[in-house]
């Protein structure tokens, strides 16, 4: 039974988040709803991970095993057709080793998050940026977000509902960039913490505003408590860029 690797993009604006769910529209679901239409199995798509409802997706990879061999492109193209009218793509479709794991083959996931920082209301970006009115220092964001570097504990960005075995967790890349009006904070890591991203850009942005040096966002690091955490930024803001193998 050939195994098959997934490259997936999609708008998470419609979708109650990766993980399929009894009452609620997925990714995951529709994915192996269209899996199905094409060769009647009921299979289970595996994804690199749960992104959370609302967000964007550039390249998530999945894999999945089907019994049906499929020539070149002719999977990739049959999902498309039974996807539309969900804002999901598979770009792309390879068999590849019976070894291969979407999630635990990764060796880093990259994820960029994406502020609208001027007053005016959003119109093309709607659900795809978080608009910040308020003018945001980026290099003190910048400065301070090189704090969070490395491995920590980081029970402080980590949702109360996360299922991680241990809150630590080893970040490689934290930086803030400003493009105009576009602010985009970079990450990446092995793995993150469920809400851990969407935690780290709502305390850059107190940074950013003034409202926390370099020296609280580490303090609230160090505090290793929930409630030390500034806001947490909404999910529209979020995509993931890129998994590593």
């Amino acid at each position: 039974m050939p195994r098959y690797k997934l490259i997936i993009e999609y708008d998470g604006t419609p979708f109650s988040g990766w993980q399929i769910q009894d009452n609620a529209p997925t990714v995951q679901g529709a994915l192996e709803a269209a899996v199905k239409a094409i060769c009647g199995e009921d299979v289970r798509v595996h994804g690199s991970g749960r992104t959370d409802a609302g967000v964007h997706a550039l390249a998530q990879v999945a894999h999945c095993d089907i019994q049906k061999p499929f020539p070149l492109g002719r999977l990739r193209d049959g999902l498309n057709a039974h996807l539309r009218p969900h804002p999901i793509g598979v770009l792309s479709a390879e068999i590849v080793a019976d070894d291969f794991e979407a999630r635990f083959s990764a060796k880093r996931r990259h994820y960029r998050y994406r502020i609208t920082n001027h007053r005016a209301n959003l119109a093309l970006d709607i659900k795809r940026s978080w608009r910040v009115p308020r003018h945001l220092d980026t290099d003190a964001m910048d400065a301070a977000a090189k704090r969070l570097l490395g491995k920590h504990d980081f029970t402080t960005f980590r949702d109360t509902e996360c299922q991680a075995k241990s809150p630590e967790k080893t970040l490689d890349q934290l930086d803030v960039i400003r493009e105009g009006d576009q602010v985009l904070i970079l990450t990446s890591a092995r793995s993150f913490l469920h809400s851990q991203v969407r935690s780290m850009v709502g305390s850059l942005v107190w940074v950013g505003e003034g409202r926390w040096s370099a020296d609280d966002l580490a303090a609230a690091l160090a505090a290793r408590n929930r409630a030390a955490c500034g806001p947490v930024a909404p999910p529209e803001g979020l995509y993931l860029v890129r998994v590593e193998y």
